[in-house]
């Protein structure tokens, strides 16, 4: 079972078609989706892997709420963070947002070889007002001329940009891991 979360600043909002569900129509079934404030008491034991979605560009209502996420600092189970999802996984390893707005198309470089960004070039979708630094432990694996695009650590991944718009094999890979 895979487990979308849904970053967005409340349940089921409008974003929740631009940005949830173009994940659900990639993974097609074995998936539930939560939103993030309901993960305080969530109980993990029949979840395979874990994908956090975008959100709006305006939207950083997540932010507000790290403690939410402090279970991924013990989670033994494949995690895939995109754009906000990449965000809070820094944010909970320690890491910092730097204010860098990104709207449109952008030429990645793939730096580490691994298992789900498997083309060593190619153009990604980017929609997001911020950027992260790399938390400690975790190794870039995907640059740009001007920005961090994917970092991994174990088995936890970030990207950046939105696969969900013209990468969809990243996200098929994932689910395949």
């Amino acid at each position: 079972m895979i487990l979308i979360v849904d970053m967005c600043y409340r349940k089921k909002s409008l974003s929740y078609y631009e940005f949830v569900r173009p994940i659900e129509d990639i993974v097609k079934d074995n998936f539930i989706v939560k939103h993030f404030s309901e993960l305080k008491d969530f109980n993990f034991s029949n979840i395979d892997k874990i994908i956090f979605c975008g959100t709006a560009l305006k939207d950083i209502e997540y932010t507000k709420h790290i403690n939410l996420f402090e279970w991924l600092k013990n989670i033994d189970k494949p995690v895939l963070g995109i754009c906000a999802g990449m965000q809070i996984i820094s944010l909970v390893f320690g890491g910092e947002l730097i204010k860098k707005t990104k709207i449109g198309m952008n030429k990645i470089a793939v730096v580490k070889d691994n298992k789900i960004l498997t083309k060593k070039e190619f153009e990604a979708y980017e929609l997001h007002n911020f950027s992260t630094n790399v938390p400690e432990k975790f190794e870039i694996i995907a640059k740009s001329n001007n920005s961090v695009e994917a970092i991994r650590y174990k088995n936890i991944y970030g990207v950046l940009f939105h696969p969900e718009v013209r990468n969809k094999e990243i996200i098929r890979n994932f689910v395949t891991l």
